[in-house]
């Protein structure tokens, strides 16, 4: 048995109440919400795109749609529950579809007192990654701090404290950071 389409909505309260309890489910930003929203009206029809404005301006007003607030608890969340880097959080949250200077000013806030060493140290033990013993483990733990969101000078300075060899450090330099 498969998930047929989404039932088409075609009234502003019955669209607000549908965008209300994705709201409950979790948090989500203005574009994600978007998104979702229009998924659920008839998509080609200015009707359409007119609730879905209608909807997004209303929780807005109402204080339930905010993308500064949602950026300060993501990265909030992401940092302390996940133990990512910063720019791991700053490239999900423009993928949420959240503005630049939002994302700048949340990650700025959320990372201020961070220790980017600590952070990632946390990571790997959050990982349960161990020193590794040979050039593959090390590429390994190198590929997954960089896609952690930690800079390659963090990820040496973790490295080079393991007594990882200046040979194996020197072929990672050359690996692309994603």
């Amino acid at each position: 048995m498969g998930f047929g389409r989404p039932r088409k909505l075609e009234t502003e309260g019955d669209l607000y109440e549908y965008a209300v309890g994705a709201l409950g489910r979790r948090m989500r930003s203005i574009a994600e919400l978007k998104r979702l929203l229009r998924r659920r009206v008839d998509d080609d029809s200015e009707i359409g795109k007119t609730l879905v404005e209608l909807v997004i301006r209303r929780l807005k007003d109402q204080g339930y749609l905010n993308d500064a607030k949602y950026a300060a608890a993501y990265s909030s969340f992401r940092r302390d529950n996940e133990k990512f880097g910063r720019r791991r959080v700053l490239t999900e949250l423009k993928v949420k579809g959240v503005h630049g200077e939002v994302i700048e000013q949340a990650i700025d806030a959320a990372f201020a007192e961070v220790d980017e060493e600590k952070q990632a140290r946390e990571y790997l033990r959050r990982k349960r990654l161990k020193k590794p013993d040979n050039k593959k483990d090390a590429a390994r733990i190198f590929r997954q701090l960089i896609r952690a969101g930690f800079g390659a000078k963090t990820v040496f300075r973790i490295l080079r404290k393991w007594d990882v060899d200046e040979e194996m450090l020197g072929e990672l330099e050359n690996e692309p950071e994603s």
